[in-house]
């Protein structure tokens, strides 16, 4: 009876581990939002194609990328703003963790 009780007890110790080392794994690979690089000034004014031109000289005036997604136009403020450099007023699928009203960005591909 001992060893059928400590049986259970380590398969359940070995389920319970597996299960947060699979959760793990999931979180950390983020969300992955459409949408356009603009910048903090402009916001879902600047995210579009023929924006591209004015958000560039915004950002390199001293305002902050922000990414407006494509199926609400929410602004989302980017953390990490280097993880966007080179893509001003383009239009992107960025895979990050977001919170609120920010993205932390882990990759961004061109659409």
């Amino acid at each position: 009876m001992k060893k059928l009780m400590l049986m259970c007890v380590v398969l359940s110790l070995l389920f319970l581990l597996v299960a947060v080392v699979t959760a793990g794994e999931d979180m950390d690979k983020g969300q992955t939002v459409n949408g356009w690089v603009s910048d903090a000034k402009c916001g879902a004014k600047g995210a579009n194609a023929k924006a591209a031109a004015c958000t560039k000289k915004c950002i390199a005036a001293g305002e902050k990328p922000v990414l407006v997604t494509d199926s609400d136009q929410k602004v989302l403020n980017i953390e990490n703003p280097d993880a966007v450099k080179g893509h001003e007023g383009h239009h992107v699928a960025v895979t990050g963790h977001v919170t609120g009203d920010s993205i932390h960005v882990m990759e961004v591909k061109m659409m």
